[in-house]
């Protein structure tokens, strides 16, 4: 081998920190392992990685943290979807709304026009009493009267 060549290599290892390990773009490279999944799951993860991530080596840690931060299992319901809280909320609603139509309706509106009716500033028509009009009935019985039968 040429000695120009084994002095430019034992440079560049001293220059990186020659530890075992390659290095590119002065970040030491890590080594990878294989793990066997079923097609199927594996074009799932590569997709959801695509989605979601940079590389599946982060994919895999977010999700890996996720689980013991929140000291739950994978295998574990959390309960209802967003989905069906939305539905079941949506419903909910829409009772509500037909709950406070049907208020207005026998409640509310009857209130307001008693209300508007009391505070309206008409004068009350003036009706006679009761025992006036008997009054003025034997008013007209009691009177005169003009004989309609010319014979007597």
């Amino acid at each position: 081998m040429n000695p120009l060549f084994l002095q430019f290599v034992i440079i560049a290892f001293k220059a990186y920190g020659f530890r075992g390990i390659f290095a590119t773009n002065r970040r030491i490279m890590e080594s990878f392992i294989s793990i066997r999944l079923k097609k199927k799951t594996a074009q799932r993860f590569q997709k959801f990685s695509k989605e979601h991530f940079k590389s599946h080596t982060e994919t895999m840690s977010a999700m890996l943290d996720f689980f013991y931060y929140n000291e739950i299992s994978p295998q574990e319901r959390l309960g209802p979807t967003g989905r069906t809280i939305e539905a079941s909320l949506k419903k909910r609603i829409n009772a509500v709304m037909a709950v406070m139509r049907e208020i207005e309706k026998t409640q509310t509106k009857p209130t307001v026009v008693m209300i508007q009716s009391l505070f309206e500033m008409e004068e009350p028509q003036k009706k006679p009493l009761i025992l006036e009009k008997k009054l003025v009935e034997e008013k007209e019985r009691v009177g005169l009267r003009e004989k309609t039968n010319s014979q007597n």
